[in-house]
């Protein structure tokens, strides 16, 4: 099968699901992952032969994403803070927001010195442990995580990138008291609401892990509740807390960090949202 035929089995085989634009960037990303084309080239030799193997790689990729599996998942990389990252069922695909969130960290460094302690709480693939570990050398980072999956993704992540993160297998909302000092706490945690589900897109209610996404609508904010109170004898004076956030609850999380004695600022995202939370330790 010719390249611009399998093209046009794929698009008629997706149109009814995703929009042309979604459609023609899974398209690229798969041809210059499976035969290392860019679109330019594909556009350039449209009669180019797909090998078997090749045509059976494109078939099982069109069905995962005819099951709304994510295009990341299926590549099984995606791209975070100009590196890439391996990332499975096992872990939440990174997004952009969160990079907004390490940028804040990373401009805040003057201000918080050389050699930071660093613990990422939910690290998930490690995206925000890794990415302040390769920008922020000299520091020691630590990551958590409730999943052995997701720790032995991050831990490949960490070994890709050559940067040192300990990481430990803990349940946060367990955990009695954290043993060491910090300069900086971040986390990412679950915050997204049950009544918000209606809001997702079906590829991530179907594939991402409910445990790194969902709170319950009663208690929304139980993770940022349970790592303000650890966090207040772990940091370090002047340390400094850092969330993303639920962008519907921003003052709420706010008041909740007053209840524990930080002094608080909420940030907006590229969007326009409140997503973004940085608490000190007064």
């Amino acid at each position: 099968m010719k390249i611009s035929g399998f093209k046009k089995e794929f698009i008629n085989s997706l149109r009814e699901e995703y929009s042309m634009e979604e459609i023609n960037s899974f398209f690229t990303l798969l041809t210059e992952a499976f035969l290392g084309m860019t679109r330019l080239q594909v556009a350039l030799d449209p009669g180019k032969e797909l090998s078997k193997s090749e045509q059976e790689q494109f078939q099982t990729a069109l069905q995962r994403l005819s099951r709304h599996e994510p295009i990341q998942y299926i590549l099984g990389q995606t791209e975070f803070f100009g590196m890439r990252f391996r990332v499975n069922s096992h872990v939440l695909i990174p997004r952009p927001e969160t990079e907004e969130l390490v940028q804040w960290i990373l401009d805040d460094r003057d201000a918080a010195g050389e050699n930071l302690q660093i613990l990422d709480i939910g690290t998930g693939s490690g995206c925000i442990a890794i990415t302040l570990a390769k920008n922020l050398p000299g520091s020691r980072v630590t990551a958590m995580d409730i999943s052995p999956g997701a720790l032995e993704t991050a831990r490949e992540n960490a070994r890709k990138h050559d940067v040192a993160v300990n990481f430990i297998l803990e349940d946060i909302l367990m955990t009695k008291a954290l043993e060491e000092q910090y300069d900086i706490i971040v986390s990412n945690p679950p915050y997204v609401r049950d009544l918000e589900k209606k809001e997702m897109q079906a590829n991530v209610l179907k594939n991402e892990p409910e445990q790194a996404l969902f709170v319950s609508d009663e208690d929304p904010l139980l993770f940022y509740q349970k790592i303000a109170f650890l966090a207040k004898k772990a940091l370090k004076p002047r340390g400094k807390l850092y969330f993303e956030i639920n962008q519907y609850l921003p003052e709420e999380t706010r008041g909740l960090m007053k209840t524990f004695g930080f002094s608080s600022e909420l940030r907006k995202d590229i969007f326009g949202n409140f997503r973004m939370l940085k608490a000190e330790n007064r």
